[in-house]
């Protein structure tokens, strides 16, 4: 089979992981502290690239530190937001709302960087409004968990705005694992923050923390890496967006949530509101930034 066949069934594995991964976490946090499961899950992760490539640690210089230590905070943040989200609503809605940054990524860069934006941008935007009511609306409020799962949301998009500006000439590799390690240190300083540090309490915790270090951070990173370097950004953006969906199927297969007929017109708005925003335009160029290299 030819490479170019291979890199999409690799990429939806990708995204498959990462929609698992939700479901995974929502277990592991209600066992364990979720500070504490980021810290471990992104030591390892961080071990496991260095240990994969440790020539990587001399690609290091100012920039590479700076730079990976500025997007690895928002990057944290997103993380640490989305998993108090996850921990009050369901991992559904939260894969589902996390994938407002494709939208929010063009917005911000027209926000930040002048960027002009797009009918289609404008139109995806929209559509993502009306998916973000139907699942999180009740009446005039909303859930305190989907609030927390937005603002990771706009911190996502605010980290792939920074990828864009400051990764282009940079060693990628190093860049990446600079941004890990900051997870790392962001997580620990959590986990310490109330006195002491909690290991995974059992087996089930164990998986959750392995899978989603080794299988959804660090082989995703190696997949994602190749297969853009062989495909069109736009395309392998596309094959990722189908996280949300992974999210919502594994879900309700784990029988860990029931899906309302709104959240299903809502998710699908919102997986058609990040297609349109990442197809490409007749012109060729790419619409959104790069999609995320960490999930």
């Amino acid at each position: 089979m030819k490479l170019n066949r291979i890199a999409p069934i690799a990429l939806v594995t990708v995204a498959f992981s990462w929609g698992a991964a939700f479901v995974l976490m929502k277990d592991a946090i209600a066992q364990q502290p979720f500070f504490d499961f980021l810290a471990i899950r992104f030591t390892i992760a961080t071990a496991v690239m260095v240990l994969a490539k440790p020539k990587v640690l001399k690609s290091f210089n100012s920039d590479i530190l700076k730079h990976g230590a500025i997007l690895g905070t928002l990057l944290a943040f997103g993380y640490v937001t989305q998993t108090i989200g996850l921990d009050k609503t369901t991992a559904a809605t939260t894969g589902f709302i996390t994938g407002l940054y494709v939208v929010l990524t063009p917005i911000i860069g027209w926000l930040v960087l002048g960027r002009s934006i797009s009918r289609q941008v404008f139109i995806s935007l929209i559509l993502a409004v009306v998916g973000l009511g139907l699942i999180s609306l009740r009446g005039l409020t909303i859930e305190a968990g989907q609030l927390w799962v937005v603002l990771c949301a706009i911190l996502l998009a605010m980290h792939i705005v920074g990828l864009s500006v400051w990764s282009p000439g940079k060693d990628i590799y190093a860049l990446t694992v600079m941004q890990l390690f900051m997870l790392a240190v962001v997580s620990w300083v959590g986990a310490f923050s109330d006195g002491s540090y909690q290991p995974p309490p059992n087996s089930s915790v164990w998986f959750a923390v392995l899978f989603t270090a080794l299988i959804a951070t660090a082989v995703a990173f190696f997949i994602q890496t190749w297969a853009q370097s062989i495909m069109e950004a736009s395309r392998v953006a596309i094959l990722l967006t189908s996280e949300v969906v992974w999210a919502a199927v594994v879900a309700v297969a784990a029988h860990q949530e029931t899906l309302q007929v709104r959240t299903i017109i809502g998710g699908v708005c919102m997986v058609a509101a990040m297609l349109i925003a990442e197809w490409p335009s007749k012109s060729g160029q790419d619409l959104a930034v790069r999609p995320q290299l960490i999930d």
